[in-house]
């Protein structure tokens, strides 16, 4: 019996042993590959160096955007044997509280990282003591950071936290301001400190530099003029635009509300639009001086004639009544005085004078009803019906403004093409693209057309005698200069509610034009949505907006020094 229980027991072990020995041969002839894995895995670590993200520059070489080192302190707890000597040792470097430090490693959900302090500035010195700290490391990275802050916001745009851009210049040209990340994997020790290089794979390459069109001391008289008027008049939204009218460059861009690109816990929708670009409004009178343009370069009108303006009362079959602004209308005007007075009444005979299909046409040629092109994401089209929509109301609305729906971008450009003798221009917010330190530079700015939608003839009558009639003697005195000569046109447009109708309550004050008159150097747009009209204080384009347009040209001129009139002796 004993030796029954002898045999079983030694066939039991002997059984156990030619399983583990079976097992033992399985695991290292058929599974050593997967094992030797995940050894190698365990000993190296992936070393990920982040690029600097590209800076974004004013046209004289002034930094708008840039980023700088910042260090993250992490622990590792599955690295750490005694938290409380680790946390006694990291107190005495950093200088936080060693209760503090055990509290963040033993509450921390993530054993392989949780963060001690970020966007540390460490010396080197504190670097060699965090190093020796068992399960301890520091990983180092970018922060972004913007110098006129909110000034230039939607221009130039913002990152996330992956330094990703996310709106403005950031985003359009990600790509080139990005860079490419290096990569290493080391060997590592139990602690996960680098012991030594295992296999190095590439680089770290920075990010391109970006050349904007924009000027940073245009931008910020931009910004403190319009931001001004925008809380004086407690208006919902307010822009404004400084373009060079030769070559179609921006030289500011503003779009209230605005934000933080630091902190946007506050921003919401409406701060963070572009206005400019996504909110698409009917222009109002601001049109007139394009459809004027078209009607003179047809021959619809010439500029001797005179049209009977109906007193301010002016009805009709297949077009409805129209009326004035002005209490009882006008007489007799001649074309620069409808401008000048803006009349709603001569511009509607004038687009009844040239028909539906010559006035689309004008419309469309100076660039409404489609998008300008700008270097920026987000921009609207507006909207010019076709031509088989329109109707008699249409002919004699179009040209004042209504049933046309426009951005600010366009109306800066229309406005453009006449400062620039009929010829259209491209706008665009970025000259170059600047690759590996300066080696090699992409220039970007679009090529000019050669194309006019209207004749130099045409465009400098417009300028020089009917716009600055408008400034002399007309809506927009309020834009006038002592030492330049200003032209350009006000507007006081209709808000068109959701359901289709016009809301007689608020308004889009706004005023466009430039100086000086002989050689435009600029031409500035600035508009104002809803200002409060009961503050007494008025709501049309030449109290409300004119002004602040005369406050960014004067000092744009005086800046950029150009000429002054000669004052008589």
């Amino acid at each position: 019996m004993r030796n029954k229980f002898a045999l079983a027991i030694l066939f039991l072990v002997t059984a156990g042993l030619a399983a583990v020995g079976v097992r033992c041969f399985y695991l290292q002839y058929f599974e050593a590959g997967y094992y030797d894995g995940i050894s190698v895995k365990a000993q190296k670590s992936n070393f990920l160096e982040r690029p600097r993200r590209g800076a974004i520059l004013d046209r004289r070489g002034r930094i708008l955007a840039a980023s700088y080192k910042v260090d993250t302190l992490f622990a590792e707890p599955r690295a750490i044997t005694d938290i409380k000597k680790t946390a006694q040792e990291l107190s005495t470097v950093i200088g936080i509280g060693p209760i503090e430090i055990s509290k963040l490693i033993l509450t921390g959900r993530n054993q392989g990282y949780i963060p001690i302090i970020t966007d540390a500035k460490l010396t080197d010195e504190q670097r060699k003591q965090i190093l020796k700290i068992d399960g301890i490391g520091i990983e180092s990275g970018w922060k972004r950071y913007y110098p006129l802050g909110s000034a230039a916001a939607h221009a130039i745009g913002f990152v996330g936290t992956d330094q990703e851009g996310l709106a403005g210049l950031e985003l359009k040209y990600n790509k080139e301001i990005s860079g490419s990340c290096g990569r290493s994997i080391f060997f590592s020790d139990a602690a996960r400190r680098p012991v030594r290089l295992g296999r190095f794979e590439s680089f770290a390459e920075d990010g391109s530099d970006i050349i904007t069109t924009i000027d940073a001391t245009i931008q910020e008289f931009t910004h403190s003029a319009l931001l001004k008027q925008f809380k004086a008049f407690q208006a919902e939204s307010a822009v404004a635009l400084v373009m060079d009218p030769c070559n179609g460059e921006i030289l500011s861009m503003v779009s209230l509300p605005d934000f933080d690109p630091i902190n946007l816990k506050d921003a919401d929708a409406k701060s963070l639009g572009n206005h400019i670009l996504s909110d698409p409004y009917e222009p109002g009178s601001i049109f007139k001086p394009m459809v004027a343009a078209w009607a003179l370069e047809t021959g619809s009108i010439n500029p001797n004639d005179s049209i009977f303006c109906e007193n301010g009362h002016y009805s009709g079959k297949g077009f409805g009544t129209i009326g004035e602004y002005r209490e009882g209308g006008y007489g007799t005007l001649t074309i620069s005085e409808i401008l000048s007075h803006s009349s709603n009444i001569g511009m509607a005979k004038i687009g009844q004078r040239m028909g539906a299909a010559k006035l689309y046409e004008g419309v469309k040629l100076f660039g409404f009803g489609r998008k300008t092109g700008i270097d920026l994401l987000g921009e609207e089209p507006g909207l010019v019906r076709d031509l088989k929509k329109w109707n008699g109301y249409s002919v004699a609305r179009v040209p004042f403004g209504h049933e046309v729906s426009v951005t600010s971008m366009q109306m800066a450009c229309a406005y453009c093409t006449i400062a620039n003798g009929g010829r259209v221009i491209k706008p665009h917010l970025v000259k170059a693209v600047v690759y590996n330190g300066g080696k090699k530079v992409e220039i970007t700015e679009p090529a000019q057309t050669s194309s006019f939608v209207i004749s130099n003839k045409t465009a400098q009558w417009l300028v020089s005698k009917a716009m600055v009639e408008v400034v002399k003697n007309g809506t927009g005195k309020s834009a006038a200069l002592e030492n330049w000569q200003v032209w350009g046109k006000t507007g006081t447009a209709n808000i068109v509610n959701p359901n289709g109708t016009y809301d007689e309550e608020n308004y889009v004050a706004s005023f466009i034009g430039g100086a000086p008159v002989d050689n435009p150097a600029v031409v500035v747009t600035v508009s104002i949505r809803k200002p409060n009209k009961h503050l007494g204080k008025g709501y049309a384009g030449g109290a409300v907006a004119a002004p602040v347009a005369a406050e960014i040209l004067d000092k744009t001129l005086t800046y950029l020094k150009v000429e002054k009139l000669k004052k008589e002796e």
